[in-house]
């Protein structure tokens, strides 16, 4: 019986450690997901002002020569 006790304990305390570990990569899973979706609003910002609200027509454009 003491065996099944000690055995279910190690179970246990290997099952706890890996919740743990678990937890610890999910949180900076998400500490990363955050940073890079700052990253990309951002650069969404920095396109929405290089980028005009009306792009040029190809004839509107001047050719390179000139």
């Amino acid at each position: 019986m003491e065996d099944r006790i000690v055995t279910l304990e190690t179970k246990l305390m290997a099952a706890e450690d890996l919740l743990d570990e678990l937890n610890r990569t999910v949180w900076r899973q998400q500490q990363e997901l955050d940073m890079l979706r700052e990253q990309l609003r951002q650069l969404a910002q920095q396109v929405k002002t290089i980028q005009p609200g009306n792009p040029l027509r190809p004839e509107d454009e001047i050719p390179p020569h000139w």
